[in-house]
């Protein structure tokens, strides 16, 4: 017994999960072959049409944890939280930790979103990056911070200016 062939297009894929659930995540590999390497990310596509609110990023987790971290943020925002771009938050993640929702210039970072790109058909879009702390509760911009985990985690949005 010969199994169908369930491979459909990328961007119907994209569709689907927008149909379905409002928003989309597009997990993105590792590139070990650059310089410097690229972690594993994740972002959303469909956030500003469902909430008004950015596309979200997240570097450095499997494609089911971000799913459930970015699950969060658009959870509170659909429940309305309103939630401040580029300064410490406690109480958004579990058990007080910090994060932060940096803006991301995509004119800069752009290639990092080509599949969001290709949904806006050129159109600009906003991206915020959710910086997470590490183990012991250090952000990556801060001296204490797991160094091993530099690489897993790039900072590419700006915080600091509310």
């Amino acid at each position: 017994m010969e199994l169908p062939d369930f491979h459909i297009p990328h961007a119907e894929k994209i569709e689907w999960m927008i149909e379905t659930e409002g928003w989309a995540l597009e997990p993105v590999a590792p590139q070990a072959d650059t310089d410097p390497p690229v972690p594993a990310y994740a972002y959303t596509i469909g956030l500003p049409e469902l909430l008004g609110f950015p596309e979200l990023v997240v570097f450095g987790l499997t494609p089911v944890t971000s799913r459930g971290l970015l699950g969060l943020v658009v959870d509170a925002v659909r429940g309305g939280t309103e939630i401040p771009f580029g300064v410490e938050l406690i109480g958004l993640l579990e058990n007080e930790l910090r994060c932060v929702l940096a803006p991301v210039d995509v004119a800069t970072y752009g290639a990092f979103f080509d599949t969001a790109r290709s949904w806006y058909r050129g159109d600009e879009f906003a991206m915020v990056q959710l910086i997470y702390p590490d183990r012991n509760g250090f952000m990556p911009y801060e001296t204490g911070f797991e160094q091993r985990l530099r690489l897993a985690q790039p900072v590419i949005g700006s915080f600091g200016e509310a």
